[in-house]
This record gives structure tokens, sequence and C-alpha cells, in this order.
């Protein structure tokens, strides 16, 4: 870390404190050559990975947006915002752990898809009916069915 009033090289950390529920770290810093102290915070960053989809158009991941696709499906359903906000947190943290630059919208959608499945079976399947475009009440009925034996298990 560079001094920011001589712009030495050589600083030395005098104190280290975790921040911001541990997330931050706060450092006091010191200047061997000036002498002068300082403070520095650290995160870490945690890359996502770029979006595919199913059109070949790259984007950005967009945390809001899995958020509202969720909350949408989740509407009016007995399941406390805590548990969507823990819900994103796993998919956001499996999507890293995949050490992937770019992943398909797909594999997004069967992750939501997973998390609903355990939070509301009823907004698993309004999302599902939605995600996989359903043409009747034939497909409707079938991943009902697919969801109660599931279930039965």
């Amino acid at each position: 870390m560079h001094c920011p009033f001589c712009g030495a090289i050589d600083t030395k950390v005098i104190d280290s404190r975790l921040v911001t529920e541990g997330n931050n770290v706060r450092r006091r810093r010191e200047c061997i050559t000036c002498e002068e102290r300082f403070t520095t915070y650290e995160s870490a960053e945690l890359v996502m990975p770029r979006i595919i989809k199913t059109d070949g158009v790259r984007e950005p991941f967009n945390e809001d947006k899995l958020m509202t696709g969720l909350t949408k499906a989740l509407e009016k359903r007995p399941v406390s915002i805590e548990k969507v906000e823990e819900a994103v947190t796993r998919i956001k943290a499996n999507l890293r752990s995949s050490g992937e630059r770019e992943i398909q919208s797909r594999v997004v959608g069967e992750l939501v898809m997973k998390e609903l499945r355990d939070l509301d079976e009823v907004a698993f399947v309004r999302f599902a009916s939605v995600y996989r475009s359903f043409k009747d009440l034939d497909e409707f009925r079938a991943e009902i069915d697919r969801l109660s034996k599931d279930n039965s298990k």
C-alpha cells in the first residue's frame, strides 16, 4: 500500500478490525518513511458470471431481476422477505461457486425453480408455468403431478 502522504511503498499495518457485519476489514496503517498514519478499508470483490440469454445475448448478472422474479412468483404467498433474500443469496453463491465467467440463463432458471420448490409449491408452479411456457392445462397437470410425486417420496 502506497503512503497517501509521501508516496512511499512501504507501510505497516498497526491494527485490523472487522466492520459492517464482517464484510469489510478496517486497517490502520503507518508509513515507514514519514511515519504518518492512515486508514484503509478492504472488501472481497466477488465477480458474478455474465448471463447468456436464450437468444445468445450476454448481459451482466442482475440481482434486482432475480429478486423481482422470485417476489412475483411468491406474491400473496406466506413467505417472508428474509426467506426470499436467503434464497437469492444461495442462488448467487451457487453461481459464483461454479467458477464460470458466463452461464446460461436456463441454469439460473433451474436454480430459481429449486429454491421456489423448497419455499412454496404454489409459487413454484406459477414460476414454472411462465419459465417453461406451459401451452395447456395438461402441461400444468403434469408438472403438479411431478411435484406431488416428488413430495410423496
